[in-house]
C-alpha cells in the first residue's frame, strides 16, 4: 500500500483516489519480486510490466504516476538490478526506463539512481570487469544513465560524482556500442550541468583520450565530438592533453573521422571561453584541413575558417579601424588560383605566426613521413595570409623550404612548385637569351647545381641536366662538363666557405656531391678546394650522416680517378692528406651502429681507391704502411662485407709489397688471416685464403725467410686442420695455400701432414700434398 503522504501528493481529491486505486494494483503485484526463483520475479516483472503500460501509458495522468512509482516501484526495481538472473535484470531497467519517462517529476529520482547505475557500472579496479557481466545490459544501463541526464537537466548537479565514476569506466568499455553511448552522455552531461560541470571535466579527458584510436571509426568520431562539448562546457587547460591526439586523428583513413576534428576544432575557435589563449595551438589543425585530401572536408574547415575570421574581425574592430578603412590590395604576383583570406583571417594567422611557425618547421623534419608531408602543405597556406609580414620570418622559412625540398619523400617535395617554376624561369632565359646568357652562366650553373641537389626523385634533376646541356651549347663549348671546368673555382669557392656547420641537410652539401659526381675531369683541376673540404667534412666529429653520405660519393669518384679525381695527374700530393687526415680516423673503433656502418664505407673508400688505376704501386705502399694495422683491426668487425673488403685490401698490400715489407710487420699478417678461415661467411674464407697465399708468396721472395720458420709451422698446423672442412671449396683453398707454403720447408711439412694424416676424415687431401710436397722438394733439391 502507498503511504498516505505519497497519495496525498496528487493534484487533486480526483487524482487522490487513482493513485490509490494503481498503489493498490501495484501492491498485489510487489510481492512476486522477492520470490525465491527466478521464474516467479520474472513473472512478477512481466505483470508489472504490463499493468505499467496499462498505468502509464499514453494518455495517463503524470501526477498520478508520480506517487506509487516513487514510493514503490523505484526502490524495488533498483534493487533488482543486481538480481542474479540476466533477464529479471533487463526487465528492471526496461521498467525503469518506462517509471522514468512516465513519472511527473522524474528528478526526484536522482538521488536514488545514479548511485546505484554507478555501482553497477564502475569497475572496484581496472583491470577487473564491471558487475553487470552483460554487455548488452551495459548499454541498457548506460542509456538509462543518458535519459536521466535528460530529464534531469541541473538537478544532475549534486549527483555529478556518480554521473563521471560511471562514465569514466563505461567510456573504456570492451562492447563499442557502450563506449558510443558513454561519449554521448558525456556530452549530454556537459551541456545540461554547465555551472559545475567544469569541476568534473578534467576526469572524463583521460578515458576519452584512451578511446580516441578505437578501431571502430564510428566510436572515435563519437568520442571527438564528445571531447569537443567536454571541453566547451569544461575546463579549458585540457586543451592542451587533446592536441596530439587530435592531431594524429588528421590523418585517419576514413573521412567521417577527419571531417569531426574540422568541425570541434573550429566550433572551439568560434565559442571556446578561453580561445583567445589557444589561438595559436587550434588555428594549425583547422588549417590542416585546408589540404584533405576529400573536397567536403577542405570546404568544411574553409567554411569554419571564414567565420573566425569574420568573428575576429567583428571582436576587435576598433583595433582594426584604419586596415578595414583603407584596405591593402592583394601582393604582385599573387597566385591567380588562390583567393585571398579575409582581414580577420589575415591578421589572425600572423599575430600567432612567431608561435605557430617554429612548430611547422620543426615537423617539416620529423621522422614520420606522414607528419613532415602535413607540415609542407600546410606551409604555404600559412605564408598565404602571413603576405608581407613574412619577411621578418625568412630565415628560418628559407631554411625549412630548403630542407623539404632536399627531403626524399616525393609528397613532402611536392608541396613546394618553387624548383619547378625556378627550372621554368632558367628554360627561358636559356631560349630567348640565347648566347647573351655568357654574362650570367656562373649564375645560371649555380641555379640549376641547386635544382639537382634537391630535386630528389621528383625528376627535376634530369630535366636541370639537359637545361645545363642546353646552356653549354649556348656557350659555344663542347659539353657541360666544359662548364663546369670554367665555372668551377669560384663556385667552388662560394660553395666551400660554410663547410665546418654542414650537416646532412645542407644545401651546400648537396651541391658540392653534384660537382664531384656530374663534373667529371674538372674535379682534378680543382683539388686545391675539394681535398680540404672533404677532409673536414670527414672528420670524426662531424655529422655522421652526413661522412656516411660523403663516403658512398667518394667511392664512386675513385672507380674513375683518371677522369674524375686524378684528371690531371696531382692526386698523388695529397694522398698524405687522405690517409692520415681522412681514412685513418674514421677507421678508429667507435660503438654503435652508425659508427660501424662509417667504418664500412671508409674501408669500401679505400679498396676503390687502392685497386683502381688511380695509384701507382708506390704509393700503394706507402698506404701500405700507413694503413695496414687498421685494416687487420677490421677484419673483426661484424659486417661481412667490413671483413670481405679488408681481406681484399690486406691481399692488394701484400701482393704490392712483395718481399719488401719489414718481417716483424709481416709475422702480424697471416693470424689476423688465419682466423677468417673461421668466418660465418664462405666468401670471407675464400678471400683469407687468397691473402694467405700471397702472403706465403712474399714469404718465399723474403731474404730472412729462415726467420719466419716456427711461424711457417704453426700456420701448417692450423692449415691442415682446415684441411677437414666440411666444404669442399674451402678443402681445395687451403690445399692450394698448403702447396705454396711447402716450397718454404718442405720437410718440415712432410712431417707434420704425416702426424695428422690417420687424424684426417679428408685424408685423399693430405695424400695429394704429401705427393706434391714430394716432387717440389725433388726438382728442387
Amino acid at each position: 500500500m502507498a503511504a498516505p503522504t505519497e497519495v496525498a501528493m496528487a493534484a487533486g481529491p480526483a487524482e487522490a483516489t487513482e493513485a490509490a486505486e494503481l498503489s493498490r494494483a501495484l501492491g498485489r503485484l510487489l510481492p512476486g519480486l522477492e520470490a525465491d526463483s527466478k521464474l516467479g520475479r520474472r513473472r512478477a516483472l512481466e505483470a508489472l510490466e504490463r499493468a505499467l503500460d496499462t498505468a502509464a501509458g499514453p494518455g495517463s495522468d503524470p501526477v498520478t504516476f508520480q506517487g506509487p512509482w516513487a514510493g514503490l516501484l523505484l526502490p524495488r526495481l533498483l534493487r533488482l538490478l543486481a538480481d542474479p538472473a540476466e533477464g529479471c535484470r533487463a526487465l528492471a531497467v526496461h521498467l525503469l526506463d518506462l517509471g522514468l519517462r512516465r513519472a511527473a517529476r522524474p528528478r526526484d529520482s536522482l538521488p536514488r539512481l545514479l548511485p546505484v547505475l554507478a555501482a553497477r557500472l564502475v569497475r572496484p579496479e581496472p583491470t577487473r570487469p564491471p558487475p553487470e557481466p552483460c554487455e548488452e545490459l551495459r548499454l541498457a544501463l548506460v542509456q538509462l544513465l543518458g535519459l536521466a541526464v535528460s530529464l534531469g537537466g541541473a538537478a544532475l548537479a549534486p549527483h555529478l560524482d556518480d554521473a563521471v565514476r560511471a562514465l569514466r569506466s563505461t567510456l573504456l568499455d570492451p562492447f563499442a556500442a557502450v563506449r558510443r553511448e558513454s561519449c554521448e552522455c558525456a556530452a549530454a552531461l556537459a551541456r545540461a550541468t554547465p555551472d559545475h560541470f567544469h569541476m568534473q571535466s578534467e576526469s572524463l579527458i583521460g578515458p576519452l583520450m584512451q578511446t580516441i584510436s578505437h578501431q571502430h571509426w564510428k566510436v572515435r568520431v563519437a568520442v571527438i565530438e564528445a571531447t569537443g562539448t567536454v571541453i566547451q562546457f569544461g575546463n579549458g587547460k585540457s586543451v592542451d592533453d587533446i592536441l596530439s591526439h587530435f592531431a594524429q586523428r588528421l590523418f585517419d583513413d576514413v573521412t567521417q573521422v577527419r571531417q569531426a576534428v574540422t568541425s570541434v576544432v573550429g566550433g572551439w575557435l568560434l565559442s571556446l571561453r578561453d580561445r583567445y589563449s589557444f589561438f595559436h595551438k587550434l588555428i594549425p589543425l583547422l588549417l590542416s584541413s585546408f589540404s584533405d585530401e576529400m573536397p567536403e572536408v577542405r570546404q568544411s574547415a574553409a567554411t569554419l575558417w571564414e567565420k573566425v575570421g569574420l568573428q575576429w574581425q567583428k571582436e576587435n574592430e576598433e583595433d582594426l579601424k584604419d586596415k578595414l578603412d583603407f584596405a591593402s590590395p592583394p601582393p604582385t604576383h599573387y597566385p591567380p588560383q588562390e583567393s585571398r583570406p579575409g582581414l580577420g583571417c589575415r591578421e589572425l594567422v600572423f599575430r600567432n605566426l612567431s608561435k605557430v611557425l617554429p612548430a611547422i618547421c620543426h615537423d617539416i623534419t620529423d621522422w614520420v613521413v606522414g607528419t613532415r608531408v602535413k607540415a609542407a602543405q600546410l606551409l604555404p597556406v600559412l605564408l598565404l595570409h602571413a603576405e608581407d609580414h613574412i619577411t621578418q620570418h625568412l630565415e628560418i622559412v628559407l631554411r625549412t623550404l630548403q630542407r623539404a625540398c632536399a627531403d626524399e619523400e616525393k609528397a613532402v617535395v611536392s608541396s613546394d612548385l618553387y624548383l619547378e617554376n625556378l627550372l621554368l624561369c632558367v628554360q627561358a632565359l636559356v631560349s630567348v637569351c640565347q648566347e647573351d646568357c655568357s654574362a650570367a652562366s656562373l649564375q645560371l650553373l649555380k641555379v640549376l647545381v641547386t635544382i639537382m641537389a634537391v630535386s630528389g626523385a621528383t625528376g627535376l634533376g634530369d630535366k636541370a641536366q639537359k637545361t645545363l646541356d642546353t646552356l653549354a651549347v649556348v656557350e659555344n663549348v663542347s659539353s657541360s662538363q666544359d662548364l663546369y671546368r670554367k665555372h668551377m673555382g669560384t663556385l667552388l669557392e662560394q660553395l666551400t666557405a660554410s663547410q665546418g656547420n654542414w650537416t646532412l641537410h645542407s644545401i651546400e652539401l648537396l651541391q658540392f656531391i653534384v660537382i664531384l659526381t656530374r663534373s667529371g675531369p674538372a674535379i682534378g683541376e680543382n683539388l686545391q678546394h675539394v681535398i680540404p673540404t672533404l677532409r673536414t667534412c670527414l672528420q670524426p666529429t662531424a655529422d655522421p650522416h652526413m661522412r656516411l653520405k660523403l663516403f658512398s660519393v667518394l667511392s664512386t669518384v675513385l672507380l674513375r680517378p683518371d677522369d674524375t679525381i686524378n684528371s690531371q695527374g696531382q692526386f698523388h700530393g695529397h694522398l698524405e692528406t687522405v690517409l692520415k687526415d681522412i681514412l685513418v680516423p674514421n677507421l678508429q673503433w667507435q660503438a654503435g651502429r652508425t659508427a660501424a656502418a662509417i667504418r664500412t664505407a671508409t674501408v669500401s673508400c679505400l679498396w676503390a681507391l687502392i685497386s683502381s688505376s688511380g695509384l701507382s704501386a708506390k704509393q700503394v705502399q706507402e698506404a701500405q704502411e700507413t694503413l695496414m694495422a687498421h685494416v687487420l683491426g677490421m677484419l673483426e668487425e661484424d659486417s661481412m662485407m667490413t671483413r670481405l673488403t679488408s681481406c681484399h685490401i690486406v691481399n692488394t698490400f701484400l701482393k704490392t709489397s712483395g718481399d719488401a715489407m719489414d718481417p716483424d710487420k709481416s709475422l702480424k699478417v697471416y693470424p689476423e688471416l688465419l682466423k677468417r678461415l673461421d668466418d660465418v661467411s664462405n666468401d670471407v674464407r675464400m678471400a683469407a685464403a687468397s691473402a694467405l697465399l700471397t702472403w706465403l708468396k712474399c714469404v718465399q721472395s723474403s731474404e730472412a725467410k729462415a726467420y719466419y720458420q716456427s711461424n711457417i709451422q704453426y700456420l701448417y698446423r692450423e692449415l691442415l686442420v682446415h684441411l677437414d672442412d666440411p666444404e669442399s671449396v674451402i678443402q681445395d683453398a687451403v690445399l692450394e695455400v698448403l702447396k705454396e707454403g711447402s716450397v718454404l720447408f718442405p720437410e718440415l711439412l712432410v712431417r707434420e701432414t704425416e702426424a695428422v694424416i690417420h687424424k684426417h676424415r679428408s685424408a685423399a687431401y693430405c695424400e695429394q700434398l704429401l705427393q706434391h710436397v714430394q716432387a717440389t722438394a725433388a726438382v728442387t733439391l
